[in-house]
C-alpha cells in the first residue's frame, strides 16, 4: 500500500468517525431544551460545513495524481483540524 493510499485510508475513517460524532450530537440538540436548540442547531450547522469542507478535500486527494496529492494533503490537514477543533468547541458546549 502507498503512503498517499495508506494517508486517503486514515483520512476516510475519521471522516467516518465525524459523522458518528455528529449524529450523537445532533441527537442530543434534539433533545434539548427549546431555549438551547437554537444555539445547538447553529453549531451543527457549523460542523457540517467543516465537515463537508473535509470530504471536499478527500475527494481531491483521492481523484489527485501521486506527484500532486501532497498539495492536496496539505489543505485536507487544515480541513481536518479545522474539524476537530469545531467538535471539542460542540462537546463543551453539549
Amino acid at each position: 500500500m502507498s503512503k498517499r493510499d495508506a494517508y486517503l485510508e486514515k483520512f476516510k475513517a475519521q471522516l467516518d468517525e465525524w459523522n458518528a460524532e455528529l449524529a450523537k450530537l445532533e441527537a442530543r440538540a434534539r433533545k434539548a431544551r427549546a431555549d438551547l436548540q437554537v444555539e445547538y442547531d447553529e453549531q451543527l450547522q457549523e460542523l457540517r460545513r467543516r465537515r463537508d469542507r473535509a470530504r471536499e478535500q478527500y475527494r481531491e486527494m483521492e481523484q489527485s495524481g501521486e506527484q500532486t496529492w501532497d498539495a492536496f494533503r496539505v489543505k485536507a490537514e487544515t480541513a481536518w483540524k479545522d474539524l476537530e477543533e469545531g467538535f471539542r468547541k460542540a462537546w463543551s458546549r453539549f
